[in-house]
């Protein structure tokens, strides 16, 4: 069940007008106070030229990549029949396709398109571990994928074409799922505001808005989805690193045991033993407990994989003096897609969490890192030693790959696309 959302004063605006200085319409601090986890916000041209960094062409043929998280979301209106397609699909498909009523998604698209990982950078505002990816929709005219709702917030950027997003944004929607389709689409939907968005307009929704989005015409759609694991997975994943971490003297005990009144009964003195057995497991230590979060927050919920060079072409990765010289001659380090780094405070230092392994750091290193996707010859040389070791260690098991010379300086240049 959806947790009731807080309801904000009816003052506010739902729709507002962005602007180069205030993208949100609005300081990020006022965003975050009225607006996040609490109700809608339509916001007309938050980034001001903003031009879509992607084609329709483009996100067909990454849908046909080996290893891309695709699906094809088919509607025929006349019979309100739906039909899921997943990915990869053939080159030759889509030149068939219809002209209406179909939508293509493409997860994760921030993974293979540098321009696209760039609108990234406009969400500084939130904690880039909240951030999940940027999905990507084509939708056909009349296309779309259902009234539903989501459990996470998302922010739902209008790239080509213009798209009619229906919402419900009543204070106890009707939640219910049909039960004739594979789509959890919702059986009764009713809108409470019906808006068109044009190339550039961006609508913001909070967990459990019933939504419903329809494209005017060929449309792309950017939709920048947001972690937000369930109470369910934190507990499910914490329950796991303690179960593997425990000591296994501790054990449930009853050295109290008195002669059973019923030997087929589970009494409350034993009872009460089985919670301070579990109270032995309990993960008081708040560095522990950080330690956890911090690997479990940084791990991927996809296929998406880091690998060593080694592993993945036979050839042994370059020396640490080459890389160093590489560097000063104008090379990069450029972070691998599927490299998920945060950092937190740890004593004195920090640590730097990288797709569920931790390493502790001095704290302005930890930062650094978790904050460049490049790094050149100068962020290089500004780390300590221990920070140094750390990213030529983070390069053999394939956190980053070195952009040689004249490469590296154009990657950099491509980097500000977007």
């Amino acid at each position: 069940m959806t947790p009731r959302r807080r309801r904000p004063s009816p003052t506010l605006p739902t729709e507002v007008e962005g602007s180069a200085d205030r993208p949100l319409g609005m300081p990020a601090a006022d965003f975050l106070r009225d607006y996040w986890q609490k109700r809608p916000l339509l916001i007309r041209n938050p980034f001001p030229g903003f031009q879509s960094p992607l084609e329709p062409e483009d996100l067909a043929g990454l849908a046909c990549e080996e290893g891309t998280l695709s699906r094809i979301v088919a509607h025929e209106p006349a019979a309100d029949r739906w039909m899921v397609r997943q990915g990869p699909f053939p080159e030759e498909m889509f030149p068939g396709m219809p002209d209406h009523d179909w939508t293509l998604l493409v997860q994760d698209v921030d993974k293979w398109d540098a321009d696209v990982a760039a609108i990234l950078d406009r969400f500084d505002f939130l904690p880039r571990w909240r951030i999940d990816d940027v999905m990507v929709s084509f939708a056909a005219p009349g296309g779309s994928v259902g009234a539903h709702v989501d459990q996470y917030d998302v922010f739902l950027l209008q790239g080509v074409g213009r798209r009619r997003w229906q919402i419900d944004d009543g204070p106890s929607p009707p939640l219910e799922f049909r039960d004739d389709v594979e789509l959890k689409l919702l059986k009764d939907f009713t809108p409470t505001h019906d808006w068109v968005l044009g190339p550039g307009d961006m609508l913001y929704l909070p967990p459990g808005v019933p939504h419903h989005g329809v494209a005017e015409d060929a449309c792309l759609t950017f939709s920048v989805g947001m972690r937000a694991p369930s109470a369910a997975e934190l507990l499910g994943d914490l329950v796991d690193t303690l179960a593997a971490d425990a000591d296994e003297s501790l054990r449930y005990r009853d050295p109290d045991l008195s002669p059973a009144a019923d030997p087929a009964e589970i009494d409350p003195a034993a009872m009460a033993r089985v919670t301070e057995a579990l109270d032995l497991l309990r993960m008081d230590d708040p560095e522990r407990l950080g330690d956890w979060f911090g690997r479990f927050i940084t791990l991927y919920r996809n296929a998406g994989e880091v690998m060593a060079p080694e592993d993945a072409t036979g050839t042994p990765p370059l020396s640490r003096i080459e890389v160093e010289w590489e560097l000063q001659q104008g090379g990069r380090l450029q972070r691998h897609p599927y490299s998920r780094m945060a950092w937190r405070r740890s004593g004195r230092g920090a640590r730097l969490y990288v797709n569920g392994q931790e390493y502790p750091l001095a704290l302005r290193d930890a930062r650094r890192l978790a904050n460049a996707p490049t790094l050149d010859g100068g962020d290089y040389g500004r780390l300590s030693e221990s920070g140094r070791d750390q990213v030529y260690d983070l390069l053999r098991r394939g956190h980053y790959h070195l952009s040689t010379g004249a490469a590296g300086a154009a990657d950099g240049d491509a980097e500000g696309g977007g």
